[in-house]
């Protein structure tokens, strides 16, 4: 199918939506865009989308695109000449992605308290016992990310989502998975890495576990994330204590 032709079938409801009532995006694009957005993006145009020199995608001004079927294909191209790749986006994600970049002001603008770094810590390691299955700074478990750079990737309103709602907040490049060999070996754990032959993990008791795809008679993606919701765990001040923390967390150490 002609890139042309995919582009307008995956952006038909977008264009319509978007370009007769500017401005107004489902929630639901926007959420999943912001996902996508620190998974894909952040690490080059940062969290606020300006760490580019003389680019600001906050904004909302693009020197490459006007309409939101522009900034698609800039997306789904990239730019020739410079360091912005092309990306492999379903149509629901690039709907989500472009719902975000054109919403990036205004997303998560709602107050999110935060309380002091250092206390936050003490929540991490005691209260929160997060490092149970993350690691920070070379300290704690290797079973789900590292979380040494996440203030760099992830803003304070999209850590305090992870925090209170772990399903609906989770990446799918975090989304554990379970493998069962033809022998009848069932495997959890995150994945490190996966091509078309093979999938490597970081399973539940932190070994490394390489797996040829030919050799397993199930494997499954799981939606629902083994990190529990702080909502009612931790005080308002706790959270916005560790909150503090996360956010001072730049992988700098």
């Amino acid at each position: 199918m002609r890139l042309e032709l995919w582009l307008g079938i995956a952006l038909t409801s977008l264009s319509l939506a978007a370009q007769e009532h500017v401005g107004q995006y489902a929630q639901a694009d926007i959420e999943r865009g912001s996902r996508l957005y620190a998974v894909n993006c952040a690490s080059c145009h940062g969290v606020g989308g300006d760490t580019i020199p003389n680019v600001d995608l906050k904004s909302g001004r693009f020197r490459n695109a006007t309409s939101d079927e522009d900034l698609a294909k800039v997306i789904t191209n990239g730019l020739q000449g410079t360091a912005m790749p092309p990306h492999k986006f379903d149509a629901a994600e690039l709907k989500g992605v472009v719902s975000y970049l054109r919403t990036m002001r205004e997303f998560g603008m709602g107050a999110v308290a935060l309380g002091e770094a250092s206390r936050g810590k003490s929540v991490l390691e005691g209260k929160g016992a997060c490092l149970s299955c993350h690691r920070v700074e070379g300290k704690g478990s290797r079973v789900a990310p590292d979380l040494s750079d996440i203030g760099s990737i992830r803003s304070a309103s999209a850590l305090e989502r992870s925090l209170l709602d772990p399903n609906a907040a989770m990446l799918p490049v975090n989304r554990p998975v379970r493998a069962v060999t033809k022998a009848g070996r069932v495997v959890t754990g995150r994945r490190l890495n996966e091509d078309t032959y093979s999938v490597q993990l970081m399973d539940d008791k932190e070994n490394l576990v390489s797996l040829n795809k030919a050799d397993l008679r199930e494997y499954k993606v799981i939606s629902t994330s083994s990190m529990p919701s702080y909502k009612d765990k931790l005080s308002a001040s706790e959270m916005a204590d560790l909150l503090a923390y996360l956010l001072a967390l730049k992988g700098t150490n």
